[in-house]
């Protein structure tokens, strides 16, 4: 079978497992598409491959998506007769572990917000109010960016304040509770709303552009790239990835945790809950959180202290 066939069944056989699998889908494609998809699989040759990875540099997370993405097409070729072989390099180097993600301090997140008032986003169609309530979202929801650009205006239960996230990661869908704050803050936004087109009626987007169509991710990034700049919030630390968008989603876990050993609860009995919260497969992609900040560590040893000392009172 030749390489863009056998991709395509590849690409429909994880989508039928409910793996939305759009971005090493793309690469794939890309491959197929920079060597002629139309030879067949027992065609494409190590140099080939070895060109696509980038030859034989130090590893690099991009260069690890790639390989992945193509180690899985041919397990999956060769397991259906496609291809008889592999010509990936059986001897590639480890990546570089992950930097972990930008954690805004609280008074980060009060200049950023701020800073809306002085922000003229570059396109027109999106204004403040939205850019507001899309970063409120983010941080007070804690959800992701595709979530709240996706939920649609039945997905927004202003009464019960209650957001449903509908076909999230692994197509899951999940109910996310408000607070007051939060739920105040989409009742005005949605009386804006009111004044915009809903081109799909109820299943328009809640946040939308001042014609009604739905936000852009592109727009999205181009308009917070510039708030940042206004707020004067940018990255010291190297061994931190730069400040974004999906950074207040990680600044919510981060500070929700530490007002939690601020309080004295019992954080690992709590951490389920918050996996649930954010929308976490496995509990290890929340644990994650528990060792980001100093400020975090911090709480952590105090409670520790507390703990200690208790026992040698006794």
């Amino acid at each position: 079978m030749n390489l863009q066939g056998a991709m395509a069944k590849y690409i429909e056989w994880q989508r039928s497992h409910g793996a939305k699998f759009e971005t090493s889908a793309d690469t794939l494609l890309r491959f197929a598409k920079g060597i002629d998809g139309e030879v067949d699989c027992d065609a494409v040759t190590r140099t080939q491959v070895l060109d696509y990875l980038a030859g034989n540099g130090p590893m690099t997370r991009y260069r690890e998506n790639k390989y992945c993405a193509l180690a899985g097409f041919y397990r999956y070729a060769i397991s259906r007769g496609y291809a008889s072989s592999s010509p990936l390099p059986d001897n590639e180097p480890k990546p570089p572990k992950s930097r972990p993600p930008y954690i805004y301090s609280r008074d980060e997140l009060r200049r950023l917000f701020d800073a809306i008032e002085r922000c003229q986003p570059y396109a027109v169609q999106l204004d403040r109010p939205t850019l507001r309530t899309l970063l409120l979202l983010l941080y007070g929801a804690a959800l992701r960016g595709g979530e709240a650009r996706s939920l649609m205006v039945d997905d927004v239960d202003l009464s019960a304040a209650v957001l449903t996230v509908r076909n999230a990661k692994f197509y899951k869908s999940r109910l996310v509770p408000v607070g007051p704050q939060l739920a105040d803050r989409l009742r005005s936004y949605a009386e804006i709303r009111t004044d915009r087109p809903f081109p799909r009626g109820r299943e328009s987007t809640i946040l939308a552009n001042m014609d009604g169509t739905p936000l852009h991710k592109d727009t999205t990034y181009n308009a917070f790239v510039r708030l940042l700049r206004l707020a004067g919030i940018e990255s010291t630390d190297d061994s931190r990835q730069a400040p974004r968008l999906h950074s207040l989603r990680h600044s919510f876990a981060v500070h929700r945790l530490t007002d939690w050993y601020r309080q004295g609860v019992d954080v690992q009995r709590l951490l389920p809950v918050l996996s649930t919260y954010l929308g976490h497969a496995r509990l290890r992609h929340t644990q994650v959180y528990l060792s980001m900040t100093p400020e975090l560590l911090h709480q952590a040893a105090l409670r520790f202290e507390r703990y200690a000392g208790g026992d040698n009172d006794e």
